[in-house]
């Protein structure tokens, strides 16, 4: 004997789905760890024997990258130490402004491999006259 079975279709509505993943796409982007955005592709990093990743990121980080010139890259210009000047003493301002104590301000130098030491002194120098502390000095692991 054969029985006949009706066979129902379900249709599901998949805009509610859809809104979830990019939801859950645009909350994940926001998360990612952007240790990648400190770098730019004009600093060849020196390999050094000491280097190792840091443990914690900083809470307030000023990233300057100092070209084989002199000249330093700080945000996404190129500035004279002279106009570097300015921008940190503007910098600073914002800091008081927001209430920032110093003490959690790391400034993060890389400096190109065919940099000068002298030049690089000179940019944690320019930063000291402006009461920074907190120095952290990248550098290439050696993949040896």
């Amino acid at each position: 004997m054969k029985f006949k079975t009706k066979s129902k279709s379900y249709q599901m509505d998949m805009t509610a789905m859809i809104d979830i993943v990019f939801l859950l796409i645009a909350f994940f982007t926001v998360l990612i760890n952007f240790s990648d955005a400190e770098q730019n592709e004009r600093i060849t990093l020196p390999i050094s024997e000491l280097a190792k990743p840091p443990e914690t990121p900083p809470s307030e980080p000023i990233i300057l990258h100092v070209l084989g010139n002199g000249n330093v890259i700080y945000g996404t210009q190129e500035y004279t130490p002279e106009a570097l000047d300015k921008q940190i003493a503007f910098h600073m301002r914002f800091l008081n402004a927001m209430k920032i104590p110093l003490k959690r301000v790391t400034v993060i130098v890389r400096a190109d491999g065919d940099c000068q030491a002298g030049k690089v002194q000179d940019v944690i120098e320019l930063c000291q006259r402006h009461r920074l502390e907190n120095f952290k000095l990248r550098a290439r692991q050696n993949d040896q």
